[in-house]
């Protein structure tokens, strides 16, 4: 009785339809209560959704928030939201289910059967406003939850801000030496069309954009097509026109614009790895930071006859270890005999041992990850034609730094890395009593070896490198 009453409730449903309708329980009827004042019009529809603070009554919430009427509040939030939220049009639900059936002939004050109901949103708003829930469809949505959006409005308010923030760009680009440039102009609208700063709140897309006119325009700041004759660190430059030391740091968005500027520039590709990116720097008279990250390297002994191939010769004789920075290894004419087999490691213990041992092999570290410095030695070597001899630690980010080492130089094969080499050292560590240490983590299968993972993954056992150690000191001797 109760969930009739709060559809019906001053409609006067009466005549031929009114006895179509389901029979309403036994019973006197009630008295109808007093019906609430009518909402404002659809022109006003802000206001209308104003009214969804005060909460729906009970019974109406009840009746409103049954499961045969979900999707059909689904379809309705989903159109309005398209539509400005204006109650208008038709939404069809296909195949209803007896439960969906029963809701929606006591919500339209009529059967419902076919295969489909076809609704039609205004007469839908209306029932809504004539009933005990005593506003429009809007309205009730909003208090159903969760709130509704003006899909419409927010594209609308959206372009409007993508206008705003495009017009004050123009005008920074315009008060600087860029305005004369083509390729600035062409820049400006590839990030545009690009969409790029768009993606981020307003303030911060002014700002970045704004900083980069203003690092181009540093770098340029005569007529001529080339960039100032000055050099600038990387660091400087951002200092200079952020404030902050790391605001053109590999990886911000700063940087990338102001890249994408310098390809224009330049007239070329984009970069897309480290390397290019640090060459297109360079051309635009920019040192990026080349100290600060190293390889550590020893016994490295290559052919070249300046002071620097001696240096590593000689500190290679006193078996001492080596960090190699990406400024040095620009310079250094790192040529070793053609087929020299390169041990490779990941862990630092490895060379430690190796110097105190006096081993005389070659060894590069990653360190845990092949970094850009890492992998420019790797490139260097492995164009020099030498042969690369991995070993990491037996864990599922060991396997997949050796995925990667081997997927990258055909050249290299797998150093103490088979499955039998795992089984042996788990077995010597039980026997010498070592604290397993649990495997953790998603496998990672072996690209050299197919039964290295199943071999782990039944074990459960992770082995550093250092379990390996004496092994692998003596193919370094």
């Amino acid at each position: 009785m109760t969930d009739r009453r709060v559809v019906d409730e001053g409609v006067g449903v009466t005549g031929p339809r009114a006895m179509a309708e389901p029979p309403l329980a036994r019973g006197p009827r009630r008295a109808p209560e007093p019906r609430p004042a009518p909402e404002p019009p659809l022109d006003s529809e802000a206001t209308s959704l104003a009214s969804a603070t005060t909460s729906l009554a009970p019974e109406a919430m009840a009746f409103l928030s049954r499961p045969g009427l979900s999707r059909l509040w689904a379809a309705a939030r989903m159109r309005l939201e398209r539509g400005g939220l204006q109650p208008t049009g038709t939404i069809r639900l296909q195949n209803p289910d007896p439960q969906e059936r029963e809701a929606l002939s006591l919500l339209l004050a009529k059967p419902v059967s076919g295969p489909s109901v076809t609704i039609r949103l205004p007469d839908l708003d209306t029932r809504l406003r004539a009933s005990a829930v005593g506003r429009g469809l809007a309205a009730t949505l909003a208090a159903l939850g969760p709130p509704l959006t003006d899909r419409r409005a927010a594209r609308d308010v959206a372009a409007a801000e993508r206008d705003r923030l495009w017009s004050k760009a123009e005008s920074v680009l315009t008060a600087t030496s860029l305005t004369d440039r083509p390729w600035a102009h062409r820049w400006m609208a590839d990030l545009r069309r690009s969409g790029t700063l768009t993606r981020h709140p307003p303030t911060t897309a002014l700002t970045t954009i704004t900083q980069a006119i203003q690092t181009l325009a540093t770098l340029y700041p005569g007529t001529g097509p080339d960039p100032t004759p000055a050099t600038w660190g990387r660091g400087e430059l951002a200092t200079r026109t952020t404030g902050s030391a790391h605001g053109l740091d590999d990886g911000t968005l700063l940087a990338r614009l102001v890249l994408r500027g310098l390809a224009q520039a330049q007239d070329v590709d984009f970069p897309t790895d480290a390397p290019a990116r640090r060459a297109l720097w360079r051309r635009a008279s920019v040192t990026p930071d080349e100290v600060s990250s190293t390889v550590l390297t020893y016994g490295l002994r290559p052919t070249g006859a300046t002071w620097r191939e001696t240096a590593l010769r000689e500190r290679a004789d006193h078996h001492l270890e080596t960090h190699l920075t990406l400024r040095e290894l620009r310079t250094l004419q790192m040529e070793l005999p053609s087929r020299t087999r390169v041990h490779v490691c990941e862990n630092p213990r490895v060379v430690e041992a190796a110097a105190d041992a006096g081993c005389t092999a070659p060894l590069i570290c990653t360190s845990g990850s092949a970094t850009t410095v890492v992998l420019t030695l790797l490139d260097t070597l492995a164009a020099a034609d030498c042969v690369f001899a991995y070993h990491g630690d037996f864990d599922w980010p060991g396997i997949t730094l050796a995925n990667r080492v081997r997927g990258r130089y055909q050249a290299s094969e797998p150093w103490r890395m088979s499955a039998s080499d795992y089984e042996y050292l788990a077995t010597r560590a039980e026997l010498h009593g070592t604290p397993p240490l649990p495997l953790s983590g998603t496998p990672v299968e072996a690209t050299w070896d197919a039964e290295l993972a199943p071999a782990m993954e039944a074990l459960g056992v992770a082995l550093h490198e250092e379990a390996a150690l004496d092994l692998l000191l003596e193919d370094l001797a």
